[in-house]
């Protein structure tokens, strides 16, 4: 396995990433990054009125991803994120723009400020993608009972998993970890905990070849 992997954590909103990303890091002994959201001075604005805020949270989003991903492709040790850059513009930027939320200009520009950005970027040696259907994500929502996000429609997140998929299918250039998380239940289910810790194993292992 590589000494120093950097490991990119993706899926939907209400999956369960940041769980995973820590208990994860601290059985790797990696350092964790995670998502910014309870810092983040938009989101409640956009779930609020999407169309006039979409670019602006995109921006941020991208802007503070960029941050992290320069300062753990500088780490000495093993990284875990909670979110990659990829997302921001495959998933979230593109549907709102599919969705018409945000306008062909902001598009375009947005477009050609992460293609710069990621010139300068590292790949990650593998990326885990949590899967879970759209009803399992609504529980789950509800569930951790954060204000902003109780009021996001069902549609939208169901367009989120359909562009997931797709976009996870298509990585030809990054080794890619699914993991099926409907049924499972990360603080009881030890057993098939262990597994995923060996299927990560494995993949950093033939990464390195």
């Amino acid at each position: 396995m590589k000494n120093h992997p950097f490991v990119g954590l993706a899926g939907n909103i209400g999956v369960g990433k940041t769980t995973f990303t820590e208990i994860v890091a601290k059985k790797m002994d990696w350092i964790p990054y995670y998502e910014s959201v309870a810092d983040n001075p938009y989101l409640i604005d956009f779930y609020r009125d999407m169309s006039r805020w979409s670019f602006n949270l995109q921006v941020y989003f991208l802007h503070k991803r960029f941050k992290t991903h320069h300062q753990m492709s500088m780490s000495n040790g093993g990284v875990i994120q909670d979110r990659t850059i990829y997302e921001d513009v495959e998933i979230f930027a593109r549907n709102l723009h599919e969705m018409k939320f945000m306008s062909q200009r902001d598009w375009d520009t947005y477009c050609d400020l992460f293609n710069n950005m990621i010139r300068f970027l590292k790949k990650p040696d593998l990326i885990i993608y949590l899967q879970a259907k759209t009803n399992v994500l609504i529980s789950r929502i509800q569930n951790r009972n954060r204000d902003f996000e109780q009021k996001i429609d069902a549609e939208y997140l169901h367009r989120l998993n359909l562009t997931y998929d797709k976009w996870i299918k298509g990585i030809s250039d990054i080794p890619v970890l699914v993991i099926d998380t409907n049924e499972f239940n990360i603080f009881k289910d030890s057993e098939k905990l262990e597994n995923i810790f060996q299927q990560i194993e494995l993949k950093l292992s033939e990464s390195k070849k």
